[in-house]
């Protein structure tokens, strides 16, 4: 039964009969059964069968689980293809200007592309690691309206497996009102490779959230967030910021530029703020 074994298991290999959840089950007990027939005939391999069967039978138990849907394998390709464009971007370090330097070293850069058209780049150094950071901008991300005066907000509207999230943004009018309030639909896949984080994200479009009324539905992405530690330093962590937005309506791209890096800075001060108070301890 061996081969047989071997051979399903080496179907399974193949990416297209991978997703087949029938198959990868009919492998992991073809597997368990083998495993039970070496024991009984190889009583001094008993151990390392044991443990392997067990290992085995966690891995058919993951199998019962509901694989992806059309729709939401298509909303994870969705957060890879903007997490690609994203580092793509990033990686070309010519032709961008800088929009703004802060006395604090917060740094905002622009380059227009064909196709996307102006984008922005924010590059600051946070005083705190990078967990820290990660855990506020992806694990809390329902809470940053509460520190980030420029998000009303953030609204988690569906999880697909660990790292892809849709969510439900509005954004706060400007001061004076020159830029009406406007919210976005969003999918955002959160990445980790290494000592390296990156949150990546672009406008998608989800049935259970229409166009909501007093906002204008604007667009974002490819946009991310890459964060790393600061080299030398892992207590601090460098964060770059590409913010790439079309907010839609009559706006004069004067103002356009003016508020979205000017929203950049904001959003490092009040992140430094966040980041900074007392964390309360539980009893």
């Amino acid at each position: 039964m061996l081969p047989a074994t071997s051979k399903l298991c080496a179907a399974i290999s193949y990416r297209h009969l991978r997703n087949m959840t029938g198959l990868r089950r009919q492998a992991a007990v073809a597997i368990s059964q083998e495993l039970s027939r070496l024991a009984c005939h190889s009583p001094g391999a008993s151990a390392w069968i044991h443990q392997v069967r067990r290992r085995s039978s966690l891995l058919s138990s993951r199998l019962e689980e509901k694989p992806f849907s059309e729709m939401e394998m298509s909303y994870i390709k969705q957060g890879e293809e903007a997490l690609q464009k994203s580092l793509r971007i990033l990686e070309d370090q010519d032709d961008w200007k800088t929009e703004t330097v802060a006395g604090n070293g917060d740094k905002v850069l622009s380059k227009v592309l064909p196709g996307v058209g102006k984008v922005f780049r924010l590059e600051v150094v946070v005083d705190q690691p990078l967990d820290a950071v990660y855990g506020e901008l992806v694990d809390n991300m329902e809470q940053m309206g509460d520190w980030n005066p420029n998000v009303k907000e953030v609204r988690i509207l569906e999880k697909i497996g660990k790292d892809t999230v849709i969510t439900h943004e509005k954004a706060a009018a400007t001061p004076g009102n020159i830029v009406g309030p406007r919210d976005f639909v969003s999918v955002r896949c959160a990445k980790r490779r290494g000592s390296t984080c990156v949150l990546a994200g672009m406008s998608t479009t989800y049935g259970a959230m229409p166009e909501q009324e007093g906002f204008i539905r604007a667009e974002n992405g490819p946009t991310c967030m890459v964060l790393r530690p600061l080299a030398g330093s892992p207590s601090q962590t460098r964060l770059t910021w590409l913010l790439s937005i079309d907010l839609k309506g009559w706006l004069p791209k004067t103002i356009i530029n003016q508020v979205l890096s000017q929203t950049q800075v904001d959003f490092a001060k009040h992140l430094r703020q966040r980041l900074a108070r007392p964390v309360p301890v539980s009893c």
